[in-house]
């Protein structure tokens, strides 16, 4: 799905404001905001990094980067590069087991983009090797499955220092879902990047329950943090996701957003 067409999903749906948070590039960023200021949906442009922290899977969103921000600029270009060096490997890999793929196709499947994970498993639905996303990441592509290949990721106060430099706001992504054995050893985590600089959490994610959204928000007053939220929408990739709906027919107050906003302008 391109930035264009998730702004017109939504408008569709009543949004009054959505955030563009791709992987590793913000390259989409400036075609969401064109169409959003056609439709009259407020766009924040974004961005997620991947970053080292010992076995846990972590992701930082920075909102509203400087476009052409030269550290942050370098830290994405090099984020991509690992990824372009560990697609083969995947692919060797699968094909080892019994699973070929064309690199033509999954080129296509990305759409001209950065290639990640999810093209992969999108393209392996598509032949019939599994029945859905998450098949193919438990069995093939997730950290520790079959087919799994490590990339160098940066350190988590770089990639902070980055986006600050960029004067983008720097949250912690679905903390909830981030491989942490105790809610202990998640609020260690938080303390750490607060540390570094750390300004919001994500506390409102499609996949959790009450009880992860309250233990969110308990994280967010106890390190003094802004809560933000999202559905992490990939359109047909997640058909089970709507965007703007966080479960129980809830959404993402606005509330938040303007928030978030005041802390960008005292960036």
């Amino acid at each position: 799905m391109t930035p264009a067409a998730c702004v017109e999903e939504a408008k569709r749906v009543g949004l009054a404001a959505i955030a563009v948070t791709d992987h590793d590039t913000t390259a989409g960023n400036a075609e969401a905001e064109a169409r959003g200021a056609e439709l009259g949906v407020e766009v924040v442009p974004g961005v997620e990094v991947s970053v080292e922290h010992e076995a846990l899977t972590v992701h930082l969103l920075g909102y509203w980067p400087e476009a052409n921000a030269p550290a942050l600029g370098a830290l994405l270009a090099g984020l991509r590069e690992q990824r372009e060096e560990r697609n083969p490997r995947i692919l060797r890999r699968l094909a080892e087991l019994g699973y070929p793929l064309d690199e033509a196709e999954l080129i296509a499947e990305a759409g001209g983009g950065v290639i990640g994970r999810p093209h992969i498993a999108a393209l392996m639905i598509r032949k019939g090797y599994v029945a859905s996303l998450d098949e193919a990441f438990d069995r093939f592509l997730a950290k520790g499955a079959a087919a799994y290949v490590e990339r160098g990721k940066p350190a988590p106060e770089a990639a902070i220092k980055a986006l600050l430099a960029a004067r983008a706001v720097p949250v912690l992504a679905h903390p909830a879902t981030i491989g942490a054995r105790s809610e202990a050893e998640v609020e260690r985590l938080v303390a750490q990047l607060k540390e570094m600089g750390l300004r919001g959490i994500e506390a409102y994610y499609h996949a959790y329950s009450p009880g992860q959204i309250a233990a969110c928000l308990r994280l967010a007053r106890r390190f003094g943090l802004l809560v933000t939220g999202g559905t992490d929408y990939h359109g047909t990739r997640k058909p089970e996701v709507r965007l703007g709906c966080i479960g129980g027919g809830l959404c993402v107050p606005y509330r938040l957003l303007a928030l978030l906003k005041a802390e960008r302008g005292r960036l």
